[in-house]
């Protein structure tokens, strides 16, 4: 162990509520100023943290606000009524989902960096966007289990289709999506496009 590893292991963990703090802090920051503009300076100052204090637990921006989105809201369990659209409208208009506005506008706020940096995009799509992917395969899956849309339906394609929808009307057409958008994505695109033909 070199004489830096040694210093660096004996420094105290940052855990506990001093974590959630900084964790809160860099959201708040992420908010106000989006990921291009956040610094690791602005979260210390708004955590009234040393930046010691920060790359002691990170060692990049990256990795906070990553931390930070995956601690913002715990994956919701995978609904489960028996009804793929009961089931999507539950799992897309709910807390965490294109309805909610904590959510659309961190997304919002992180957008370029998906595309200008590579180490926070990794991060990003394996632990923030990753669990939300898997959980609206889980509901085609399920439909596919109980015959109500077709077997040969390319999950990995359809699965992100209305996030994506969605996404593209908020972003690029600036609508705002509420419930009734959903559902009209639902009904008109996603279930006609999966239905077992007759």
């Amino acid at each position: 162990m070199t004489p830096a590893e040694a210093a660096t292991h004996l420094r105290p963990r940052v855990e506990g509520d001093r974590e959630r703090e900084i964790l809160d802090a860099a959201l708040e920051v992420l908010a106000e100023v989006g990921y291009d503009r956040l610094t690791m300076d602005a979260v210390a100052q708004r955590a009234k943290a040393s930046k010691a204090t920060l790359y002691r637990r990170w060692n990049s921006k990256a990795t906070l606000v990553v931390d930070a989105l995956a601690s913002q809201k715990a994956t919701p369990p995978v609904p489960d009524s028996g009804d793929l659209r009961t089931d999507l409208l539950t799992a897309f208009c709910g807390m965490g989902g294109l309805t909610d506005h904590d959510t659309t506008q961190t997304f919002g706020a992180v957008m370029t960096a998906l595309s200008t940096d590579p180490e926070f995009a990794g991060e990003f799509r394996a632990r923030v966007l990753q669990p939300k992917a898997q959980l609206s395969r889980a509901l085609f899956q399920r439909a596919v289990d109980r015959g109500e849309v077709r077997e040969d339906l390319d999950l990995d394609l359809v699965a992100p289709a209305l996030a994506g929808i969605v996404l593209h009307r908020l972003f690029v057409m600036g609508e705002t999506p509420g419930p009734t958008l959903i559902e009209h994505v639902i009904d008109q695109i996603i279930l006609p496009a999966v239905r077992p033909q007759a």
